[in-house]
Formats: C-alpha cells, sequence, structure tokens
C-alpha cells in the first residue's frame, strides 16, 4: 500500500509538471508614460530631500498631527476595511494557485452485513441441522486518490493563477495609496483646524479692540464731540468681527467632527500640544525628480500596472480556452473481507484514466471570452496612462503651489505690516481729529482682511506641502503593505 500510494503521488506531481508549460498571454511590458520627461523647472528646483525615503513622522513636526496621523493609520474604517480586501485577494489567489497542483484525498471505509439466508433460495440450507439461518459479511476499503486533475498544457490554469496574483498585488497597491491619501487627509484637515482656531483668535481680538472702539465712539456721542455717523460706524466694525466669529466657530466644529471621522470615530483626549501656523514652516524642500521614477514610488500607478497585468494573463486564459481539456482521475487503495488481511498485498488496487474535453461548437462564446479580454486590456492600457498623467498634475500643482504660494506669503506679510502702520496711523489722525471716522472704518477693515488671508496662505502653504509630499510617495516606508510589486513577485 505504501508504495502504491507513492506510486500515486509521483503520478501526480509527473502530472502537474507536464501541465506546465508556456502561457497564451501576451507579455507584459510597461507602456511607455504619457508625460513630458521631466517636470517644469520654473518651478521645480532640485530639492534635497527624497519624499519616498521618508516617513510621515519625518516630514511633520508638529507632535500633535503625528499622533492624530498615527489615531486616523490604526482605527480609520476605510483604511481597515482596505486591509481587508488585501486579505481576500490573497486568499482568493492562494486559492487559485493551488489548482495547479493535484489534490489528493485519503479515504476509509468499513461495511458488515447481514443477509438471511431465506432472501437467497440459492444458498437455503434449512434441511440441514444446525445450519445458520443467515450470512454475515465484512469489508473494510482504504485508498488515496485524485479527482479530476486538469493538466495544464496550454497554460489557462496558470493564467488563471497570475490573473489572481496580479489582482492580489494591485489591491495591496490600492491599500498603500488609501494609506498615504489617509495620512495627506488627515494632514490638510489639522491644517485647516489650526488655521480656524487662528483666525477665531484674530475674530476676538479685533471684536474686543472694536468693543473699545465703540465703547469710546459712544462716549464721544455723548459729551457731543461728534456726530452719530462715526458711532454707527463703530458699530459697523464691531458686527463684521463678531460675524466672522460666529463663521468660524461652524466651521471649526465641522472641521473637528471631519477630523474624528478620518482617525475612527472620537479624536483622542490625551494630544500633546501642537504648533501655530508660522511654527510649521520648515526650510527643507522635496526634490522633485524625474516623471519616470513616480512609476516606482507612487502605489496608485503600481495598482493601474497589476491591473494591466492582470487583464493581459486573462487573454492568456481566453485562449487556452480553444484548445482541448485533459484531465486525470486516478486512485489506489486496499480492500479486504476481514480487517486483519487489510494490508496484504492481495488486496491491492488500483485505477487510473484520462479524459479529454474537445470543444467543437459553442455559438462564438469563446471567440467573445477572448474579444472581452483584449478590449479589457485596452481599457487598462488607457487607465494606467491617465494614472500616471494624474500623478503628474498633482506633483506639478504641489511644485508650482510651493513656488507660487511662498511668493504670496511674502506679499502678505509686507501687507499685514502695511496695513498695521495705517491703521494705526488713521486712529492716531481720528483722536486728534484731523480725519473722520471713515478713514478708521476703512484702515480697520482692511487691516483685519489682511491679516485673514495672510493666515489662509499659511495654511494653503502647508496644506500644499503635505500634498506634494505624498504626491511624490512620501510615506511610504512607514509601514503597511510595500509599494514595490517586485517585493512580492
Amino acid at each position: 500500500m505504501k508504495r502504491s500510494m507513492k506510486s500515486l503521488l509521483a503520478l501526480a506531481i509527473s502530472s502537474s509538471l507536464l501541465g506546465a508549460c508556456a502561457s497564451m498571454a501576451p507579455e507584459h511590458t510597461r507602456p511607455e508614460p504619457a508625460t513630458a520627461p521631466a517636470f517644469d523647472p520654473e518651478y521645480a528646483p532640485d530639492g534635497t530631500v527624497v519624499a519616498s525615503q521618508l516617513s510621515y513622522r519625518d516630514w511633520f513636526g508638529d507632535p500633535r498631527l503625528q499622533a492624530l496621523i498615527a489615531s486616523a493609520l490604526e482605527n480609520n474604517r476605510d483604511l481597515l476595511a482596505a486591509t481587508a480586501r488585501v486579505e481576500q485577494a490573497r486568499a482568493r489567489y492562494r486559492i487559485q494557485d493551488s489548482r495547479q497542483l493535484p489534490t489528493l484525498v485519503a479515504d476509509g471505509s468499513a461495511i458488515r452485513s447481514r443477509q438471511p439466508l431465506s432472501a437467497n433460495p440459492a444458498l437455503d440450507v434449512g434441511d440441514v441441522e444446525g445450519a445458520p439461518d443467515a450470512i454475515t459479511a465484512n469489508r473494510f476499503d482504504i485508498g488515496v486518490g485524485i479527482s479530476t486533475f486538469e493538466l495544464d498544457f496550454w497554460g489557462r490554469i496558470a493564467s488563471l493563477s497570475e490573473t489572481a496574483r496580479a489582482e492580489y498585488l494591485a489591491t495591496a497597491a490600492a491599500q498603500r495609496a488609501f494609506y498615504l491619501s489617509l495620512i495627506a487627509d488627515t494632514a490638510t484637515t489639522y491644517f485647516e483646524i489650526v488655521e480656524t482656531e487662528e483666525q477665531i483668535a484674530l475674530a476676538e481680538a479685533t471684536a474686543e479692540s472694536r468693543r473699545e472702539g465703540l465703547r469710546i465712539a459712544r462716549l464721544r456721542l455723548d459729551n457731543g464731540v461728534t456726530s452719530a455717523l462715526p458711532y454707527r460706524q463703530a458699530e459697523t466694525l464691531l458686527t463684521q468681527a463678531e460675524q466672522q466669529l460666529a463663521s468660524e466657530k461652524l466651521a471649526l466644529a465641522q472641521l473637528r467632527n471631519q477630523l474624528a471621522v478620518l482617525v475612527g470615530g472620537t479624536i483622542p483626549g490625551s494630544l500633546p500640544d501642537g504648533m501655530s501656523l508660522a511654527e510649521q514652516a520648515d526650510g527643507r524642500r522635496l526634490a522633485a525628480g524625474l516623471p519616470s521614477e513616480l512609476l516606482l514610488v507612487r502605489p496608485d500607478i503600481i495598482a493601474a500596472e497589476e491591473q494591466l497585468r492582470a487583464a493581459r494573463a486573462n487573454i492568456g486564459a481566453a485562449r487556452a480556452a480553444f484548445f482541448p481539456t485533459i484531465s486525470l482521475t486516478g486512485s489506489a487503495g486496499l480492500s479486504s473481507n476481514s480487517l486483519d488481511g487489510l494490508f496484504s498485498s492481495d488486496g491491492l488496487g488500483w485505477s487510473f484514466g484520462p479524459t479529454i474535453s474537445l470543444p467543437i461548437f459553442d455559438w462564438g462564446a469563446r471567440e467573445a471570452d477572448l474579444d472581452l479580454a483584449k478590449a479589457l486590456e485596452i481599457e487598462q492600457v488607457a487607465n494606467y496612462d491617465r494614472t500616471v498623467q494624474t500623478a503628474f498634475r498633482e506633483v506639478s500643482d504641489g511644485l508650482a503651489g510651493r513656488r507660487y504660494l511662498a511668493e504670496q506669503l511674502v506679499t502678505l506679510e509686507a501687507a499685514v505690516e502695511a496695513q498695521q502702520d495705517i491703521a494705526r496711523i488713521a486712529r492716531l489722525r481720528y483722536r486728534e481729529g484731523v480725519a473722520d471716522y471713515l478713514e478708521v472704518l476703512d484702515a480697520e477693515r482692511n487691516l483685519f482682511s489682511a491679516q485673514q488671508q495672510l493666515l489662509a496662505i499659511q495654511r494653503a502653504w502647508l496644506q500644499n506641502r503635505a500634498t506634494l509630499f505624498v504626491a511624490l510617495g512620501g510615506g511610504s516606508v512607514d509601514g503597511g503593505v510595500s509599494s514595490n510589486p517586485d517585493t512580492q513577485r
């Protein structure tokens, strides 16, 4: 029996080796990037920091932001779902890949039966004294077998296995892309919260200053120094600041709700102190590199390429369907009427038989399957090109923002300083009676607007810094599934 099992196992392995052959799928080649060979040198100077070699902790210095990102990466429900999809794809690949080898099944049985002699007249021994009235029989069987194993002469099973593998890697890369986008979303939302908090502080300070101005205007009106017009103008200034304050508080509540969803439901209570917008400034500059380098570090591009690889493997499976299907069924085992004689060589038995299925006429179904597979490949090539172009645009936008937002920052900082001097001089002229309150009104309104714009541009510059970091593949070294499929092949 042991020798028979070894023979059957050798037969199964040799059959699987016989089935291994070259795939009928087209050879996979990476499409040429449909982008310019380099980023615009006008706003893409050489940097010193390679984003893909940094984690988010290396790039974001705010300890509160680091804690929020860590919470998001651990608890975000969409990321948990994406990670589960990776495990599902991995399992589907393992299931499909296992079909390239035969499945051995062991079974055993024992049957004991009793048949009355009256049921079989040919064995009637009723006239014989002491004869039994029934016959008892035993039967014991044990064996191993192969059930309908397909010999993959044309590479159909191998192509389906390659499809499942590519889809698994595409799902893993998609999970990684979401991982990085979650970092960017958490950072940009956090910067909006910091800006809104500073806008609230600015509005509160402005409202407090204007309440004092309104009090002075009321005293001047009561003492007959001025008319009611300056008082009403001061009152208008105060209501504008209070309206802006209420608007910013509403925006802050909504942003905190958005951040709570990103971090997994609730914002952690024990967070370290954060940094102001001005304190977030960092002199490091990211190296833009070449567009072709994005192909290796952007997980969304890697996912698109793996989907293209899967589509091409499906073409191989569709082509193999035009050829005959050859399957093997075999078994070897022992049978005996007595348990002590079960393992004797006299009870050895075996069976082996190939079957062949030759497609003759299917009303064009196989041709349609092949046409469908080819059309899906064309679609995936277009999707890959679009993904590369989108990545190129995101990096280009980030590089342009890095330059022109920095220029706006310098301009607005100078504008705020100028408006502060104008407001100070206008208030002084009004107190000395040289100018009316309309001049103070305009100066105060322009200063408040300039300060608001400065905070908004500081936030936009930080958000652009975060999105450029992710667009260049930043964060890829901080755990999770590898972005490079070559490490998983």
